[in-house]
């Protein structure tokens, strides 16, 4: 009878067919050679080149290959969920199926779980990506340290790993995988990186663009406001509101004033003003106390909706 998996490692692929064997060739070799039962988990983000051939023929040929196929392309951050959901190990290695990420260095990877953290991030010292790709990166990351005070060089790396009470304790949307270890730690999990080798592409091309930093920022933004004020938003919204009020009732005194002194002030836009900050100021109070009820009622949820979006799973 076969053990159980004690570490399983998640690759989501995408238009990959290039990669999938090579991959295969060099990702089962490291796994099988940790010591420990061991799984490979491919998840197949709606590819349409192949991929999914080649991944599936893999899966119901070697023992130790998951095999999941989303329905469409729904984005890394839901393939990461279906792999996390597919997973039997206690131990979880993420990593992108492009091969620029190289297996080799996942054993280092586990041993620095090993040492008492709960999630090892990849930091590609050595960048084997154009200019056009590591400037933006390293301002990107730059910017998430410094909003974030998570001090790790690059986030974006897919080479990771985690205990798995830290992923099943997350719920990753959107382009928030990047975010992981920001998200970890906002949880209270011990968070580290590893210097890891890092390889120029060999197959296809890069699946993102420019506008992934765009769309960066505003997971960026979100991921601040959840981390400071999920649980105290009136901390957030009643602050402003309150300083809103009392710039208004400021503006609206002095015009009281101007008005017991014999000026008209009806066509005054700094009434307008007053009357305007003090409305606002009313509502944001108001929102901050819904959110806290809200908040106090419904406490977060962790229902995944992964498995709907998985088309079948090939062990």
């Amino acid at each position: 009878m076969s053990l159980e998996p004690q570490v399983s490692v998640v690759i989501p692929v995408f238009n990959e067919a290039g990669s999938i064997d090579a991959l295969l060739g060099e990702v089962l070799p490291v796994v099988r050679g940790l010591g420990r039962p061991a799984e490979v988990v491919l998840v197949d983000d709606g590819s349409t080149d192949g991929t999914t051939d080649l991944a599936a023929a893999a899966a119901r040929r070697e023992p130790d290959i998951v095999f999941v196929r989303l329905r469409r392309n729904f984005g890394k951050s839901e393939a990461l969920n279906a792999g996390f959901a597919a997973a039997s190990g206690t131990i979880i290695v993420t990593m992108d199926g492009d091969l620029q990420d190289d297996p080799a260095e996942i054993p280092r990877l586990l041993s620095e779980l090993d040492g008492g953290l709960d999630l090892v991030s990849g930091w590609k010292a050595t960048r084997r990506d154009p200019l056009n790709k590591r400037i933006p990166s390293k301002i990107f990351n730059a910017v998430t340290r410094r909003v974030t005070g998570v001090d790790l060089h690059d986030l974006n790396c897919g080479l990771k790993a985690y205990r798995t009470e830290v992923v099943r304790s997350l719920a990753i949307t959107g382009d928030q995988y990047r975010y992981i270890p920001v998200l970890a730690a906002q949880e209270g999990f011990r968070v580290g990186e590893l210097a890891v080798n890092h390889r120029p592409r060999q197959h296809g091309s890069s699946k993102y663009g420019w506008e992934r930093y765009l769309r960066g920022l505003l997971d960026l933004l979100t991921i601040t406001f959840l981390g400071r004020y999920r649980h105290r938003p009136m901390h957030l919204f009643g602050g402003i509101g309150l300083v809103l009020l009392a710039v208004g009732f400021a503006v609206s005194a002095y015009m009281s004033v101007l008005r017991f002194m014999g000026e008209s002030i009806g066509n005054r836009p700094l009434l307008l003003l007053g009357v305007l900050m003090i409305l606002v100021g009313i509502q944001l109070l108001t929102f901050g106390l819904l959110s806290e009820m809200i908040q106090r009622q419904h406490a977060r949820s962790r229902a995944d909706d992964s498995a709907s979006r998985v088309r079948d799973v090939i062990r």
